[in-house]
């Protein structure tokens, strides 16, 4: 099987990036009251994956060379945002409802199976 190479890693970071920015940001806002996270903490939520965004981009248009390099420091930055979003939400554990444990569950599996790969894939340069 063919590995994917880092350029697409950073492609497939930078979508799941938008997509938990508009998820978080706008999706479960409007739904608040069913997820039971906090506004305030729904946005700063948000915020993280943006600025992840803005940097896998700058990792697509201007990194050329050691491409690697970059892709582990998305890795971790997104291992650490995993532990960020269960702090927040965990600060919030009476608030949270089970549709919200379970999208902040799915969300943080996900990234952090994309993390591995990630990591993975930059050992292997």
């Amino acid at each position: 099987m063919k590995s994917l190479s880092h350029k697409t890693f950073f492609y497939i970071d930078a979508f799941g990036a938008l997509l938990s920015s508009f998820l978080l940001g706008i999706v479960l806002v409007k739904f608040q009251v069913y997820f039971g996270i906090p506004k305030s903490t729904l946005y700063t939520l948000a915020i993280i994956p943006f600025g992840f965004l803005l940097y896998d981009l700058y990792c697509l248009v201007f990194v050329k060379n050691q491409l690697f390099k970059y892709l582990k420091v998305i890795a971790y930055l997104n291992s650490m945002y995993c532990v960020v979003s269960l702090v927040l939400v965990l600060s919030h554990f009476k608030e949270v409802t089970t549709l919200g444990w379970l999208y902040i569950i799915i969300e943080i599996v996900i990234v952090l199976i994309l993390s591995k790969a990630e990591l993975n894939a930059a050992n292997k340069h």
